[in-house]
């Protein structure tokens, strides 16, 4: 493959041209096209190079796309409905959300190396908490529906012994919570068995089938309501209840907490974050303490490392799926860690007194506003509110006539199908939007009244309502209130997380590749960022033009049929495309089927995924050289042939091989009538050279942050559309607002109609800058990388699985537990160990327990690779030296990592020295990354759960 010297693809892969054949004469190989031909299946190889655009340079296409960004055009939007426009602080915008330091980190796992974000995400946490009232907070959920949904499940997991034998199955929803909440509700809902029943909350009449309900505040119409009542008839009757809350709402309002809430749920989109047509952004969910066990999610808590000093990590990792599989309650790969950090970095830098302020000066608007068109004869339908005015016109105007007079200033509104209109005000909205706003309808009317001045900032709604206890007093939001100091806060943390700008992070599966910066751009283009996903679509010409362009590039890739960008993490994709199947299957009146067949060696999501759509997984065991058994395989597909749903397969194998029998597999699948599903984690040993549909797939979810280039962003954001073939097109999930999906489509499956529209502008850059070659190439670097890495490495931590060959595809295993039979050193103490040369760990115990996950991915040089294998090498080194010592509990791994308190100690008491420990290599003195906590104690953590910075200070208190 012959690329013209200045493609991107040089720019976006590691090894040099002049490099290859020192890497390919390591492996013992020839050429790259040899090593792909012994590396993929000859069978399922493509016949023909992808059909796709040559890829283009940064500058044309910065220039293309900013005429795709003259497409979309930024009307002053008033829509409301749970997506507001919002000021990012420049502060944040530029030390934040465009600092590769934070958005190119990995979920933080390894506390010790991740403790910025960490403590970033607690004060997350710690800003939901003080502002529902609530006990227990996570550290962010995939959008507002999704956390509505989530609340439901774990009500519905958490009846008590009377209401499960009772069968309790009945969730209430009140007629005035937001569309697409609704819609995603009603959709995990009917996966599970719970039945949904929506109406008035006032005339809810308890039943002992009713478990659970969830209402608005304010409700979906803008209306503030006393809601004190109903909640105490809930409880009385043993029924808990979930509030849908706005937050920013909760600077003013008495917060869901005081008055009975058993959880909350919201988006945190208000503080600071774009629209970005619907995504991402960052929910909340907060809860009462005996929630704590069974939230959906991550937790940030706080406990002791090695020295006694306080340490941050995710609590109760357990949870995690790649523990539980299919007896997890909740699929929770759903985090929006970098929006949860700008929006925790928000509510810090501008504290309870600038939260006042910003929350004041909206509600003032609205209700200046609302004053204004009582005089023109609109009446205001919401007695008490806080944003949002529902106006019903006057006789003899229409909604029509308002929209075109509308549209003409080039305003959006909201129109109700009960003829009325909504308005809703935010962060943006100023006194020339206002008088905008009364032009408009003084116009529709022929009337008109004075144009007003800046409100003065009173409350429009009855005091029963206002908020009156003290919160967010913790010296948190009062210490970084000038931008000198929040931008040193940030560095602070920032220095405290390894990153892909610090070094390589080779975590199999999870493909830590560059994020190059002229990908990034957009999202800090107006164009892009200021859209509401509930515009007129002729309003959003370009994202449509980005959605076209990308999905023709999905299309061509999987060699599938159209594409649902619905879906915004990989997780919710598993789940999307296995709702796609089962609609499929009730289509054929085959209601029956509901069995998912998953590999043993399958990612821990595919069997939480199925577990959560409602599914019976039946796993199929691996043969001993790590390939799904075709025995076994065949055996369980002809046991449950009238019941077999589909077959979720992740190719090439989480075991890093490409086996030769896919397609057997999935003939074996299609004739028993069931679908094959193929998890789309490790596509990046896949394009250009085979395909879902060469492989016999007939859908497949693709994950944008990891083989097209978005950022982890320190746990989320992530995007997991699915591709299907031409049979299933017609169940693409719709939406309730805007027309999306297929003409029997299944309902929502995330709030907003493209999920996190904002982000796939990265991934639309990576292709175009890569075309059909570069994208091809990329693959080939990632293949190469990997065996390069197998074939220097294998000496010390044998390669656990390889192909028919000989060779791994983008990522191996490597196998410890030799080592720690010998030693006593596990994969944790190397993980560990790794802190002290400046890497992050590869995936630990997955999917073989006592091994190594590592995936070196495309973009890591040969400079990169060899740096860390001789960070291997070297630990290798020292696991022999404890073998021959006999020092199995002091020494240089079961201490690791090595803090820069701990090497400058006065007192040194091990029988290594300071320098081994510290400076275990040479090069490692020239850019020493010093973990900013010894090990943590994760016991202790989970035995004593806190996870709010008011805990926090607390424990230090009790401790001094």
């Amino acid at each position: 493959m012959k690329l013209n010297q200045g493609h991107f693809a040089y720019r976006h892969t590691g090894p040099a041209i002049g490099e290859l054949n020192t890497m390919l004469d390591k492996i013992g190989v020839n050429t790259l096209d040899e090593l792909i031909d012994k590396t993929i299946p000859g069978s399922i190889r493509l016949k023909k190079q992808l059909n796709l655009p040559e890829g283009i340079s940064e500058q044309e296409y910065l220039e293309k796309l900013r005429g795709i960004a003259s497409r979309n055009k930024l009307f002053r939007t008033y829509i409301g409905m749970g997506y507001y426009g919002t000021f990012m602080p420049p502060v944040i915008q530029r030390n934040i959300l465009e600092n590769p330091g934070w958005y190119t980190s990995y979920t933080p796992y390894q506390a010790e190396i991740s403790q910025g974000r960490l403590e970033a995400l607690l004060n997350f946490q710690t800003s939901v908490l003080e502002l529902t009232g609530m006990d227990i907070a996570n550290a962010s959920l995939l959008d507002e529906g999704t956390a509505a949904a989530e609340a439901m499940i774990m009500l519905f997991n958490s009846r008590g012994k009377g209401q499960i034998a009772g069968g309790a199955n009945l969730f209430f929803a009140d007629r005035n919570i937001f569309p697409q909440t609704l819609s995603v509700i009603t959709t995990r809902a009917r996966a599970l068995g719970i039945e949904i029943m929506t109406g008035d909350y006032r005339t809810l009449e308890p039943t002992d089938r009713l478990f659970g309900c969830i209402i608005q505040y304010p409700d979906g119409n803008g209306s503030i309501e006393d809601y004190g009542e109903f909640v105490r008839r809930c409880h009385e009757n043993n029924i808990a209840v979930a509030v849908a809350a706005d937050i920013m709402s909760l600077v003013l309002l008495k917060p869901p907490g005081h008055w009975g809430a058993d959880v909350v749920v919201g988006s945190t989109q208000r503080f600071g974050i774009p629209l970005g047509f619907g995504g991402p952004h960052a929910a909340c969910f907060a809860a009462r303490e005996i929630y704590k066990r069974a939230m959906p999610g991550r937790i940030i808590g706080v406990t002791v490392d090695r020295e006694n000093r306080p340490a941050f990590r995710m609590a109760l990792q357990t949870r995690e799926q790649h523990i539980k599989r299919e007896k997890a309650t909740s699929n929770i790969c759903t985090s929006q860690a970098l929006l949860a950090i700008m929006a925790g970095m928000y509510t810090v830098y501008h504290g309870y007194e600038g939260l006042q302020a910003i929350a004041r000066r909206i509600h003032s608007f609205a209700g200046t506003l609302a004053g204004q068109l009582t005089k023109l004869g609109y009446a205001q339908e919401n007695a008490d509110f806080f944003d949002t005015l529902k106006l019903r016109l006057p006789s003899g105007i229409s909604q029509p006539a308002i929209k075109e007079i509308s549209e003409k200033y080039q305003v959006n509104l909201r129109y109700f199908e009960d003829g009325c209109i909504g308005l809703s005000m935010d962060e943006t909205t100023s006194v020339a939007d206002l008088n905008r706003l009364i032009t408009i309808f003084s116009e529709a009317v022929r009337k008109y009244v004075p144009l007003i001045r800046e409100p003065a900032g009173e409350i429009f709604f009855q005091r029963k309502y206002l908020r009156t206890d003290r919160y967010m007093d913790l010296e948190l939001y009062r210490k970084y209130r000038s931008e000198t100091s929040l931008m040193r806060y940030i560095k602070r943390l920032e220095r405290k997380d390894i990153s892909l700008a610090d070094s390589m992070i080779s975590l199999g599966s999870c493909t830590m590749k560059l994020n190059a910066a002229v990908e990034m751009l957009a999202l800090s283009w107006p164009e892009f960022g200021q859209l509401h996903p509930f515009v007129p679509a002729d309003q959003a010409e370009g994202y449509y033009e980005i959605f076209s362009e990308l999905a023709r590039y999905l299309k061509e890739i999987t060699g599938l049929a159209e594409v649902s960008f619905q879906p915004n993490s990989g997780a919710a994709g598993e789940y999307t495309g296995l709702l796609v199947i089962l609609k499929y299957h009730e289509s054929r009146n085959e209601t029956g089927r509901d069995v998912v067949l998953i590999p043993a060696s399958a990612h821990g999501t595919n069997p939480a995924s199925a577990a959560m759509a409602g599914m019976q997984v039946v796993v199929v065991q691996c043969d001993a050289q790590g390939n799904i058994s075709l025995d076994d395989l065949k055996a369980k597909a002809e046991t449950y042939s009238n019941r077999l749903a589909a077959f979720m397969v992740t190719y090439p194998s989480t075991h890093g091989v490409f086996e030769s029998a896919i397609r057997e597999m999935a003939d074996i699948v299609h004739r028993h009538g069931g679908q094959v599903y193929m998890d789309g984690a490790n596509m990046n040993a896949q394009i250009g050279f085979t395909s879902p549909s060469a492989i016999g797939a007939d859908l497949c979810h693709i994950n944008l942050h990891k083989t097209f280039a978005i950022p982890h962003g320190g746990g989320g954001p992530g995007m997991g559309p699915i591709v299907v073939a031409d049979h299933l097109v017609e169940f693409l999930p719709g939406h309730p607002v805007v027309a999306t999906g297929g003409v029997s489509g299944i309902t929502s499956v995330s709030s907003a109609p493209f999920g996190s529209a904002g982000i796939l502008v990265i991934s639309h850059a990576y292709c175009c800058l890569m075309g059909g070659e570069g994208l091809a190439y990329a693959t080939q670097m990632a293949i190469l990388n990997a065996n390069y890495l197998a074939a220097c490495l294998d000496p010390f931590y044998r390669v656990l699985f390889r192909g028919e060959n000989g060779f791994v595809g983008h990522e191996m295993i490597l196998d410890c537990r030799n080592l720690k039979a010998l030693s006593d050193i596990t994969e944790v103490d190397i993980a560990k160990r790794l802190m002290d040369f400046g890497f992050h760990a590869p995936t630990l115990s997955f999917p073989v327990h006592g091994t190594l996950m590592v995936e070196p991915t495309e973009s890591e040089s040969l400079q990169e690779l060899d740096r860390f294998i001789q960070a291997m090498r070297q630990i290798y080194e020292e696991i022999q030296a404890v073998i021959q010592s006999g020092r199995k509990t002091d020494n240089l791994l079961k201490n690791a990592p090595h803090t820069d308190r701990m090497v400058t100690a006065d007192q040194w008491n091990h029988t290594y020295t300071r320098h081994e420990a510290a400076f275990p290599l040479k090069w490692v003195e020239n850019s020493k990354f010093w973990p900013a906590s010894a090990r943590v104690d994760d016991a202790s953590g989970d035995r004593n759960l806190l996870c709010s910075c008011r805990s926090v200070d607390q424990f230090l208190h009790n401790a001094s």
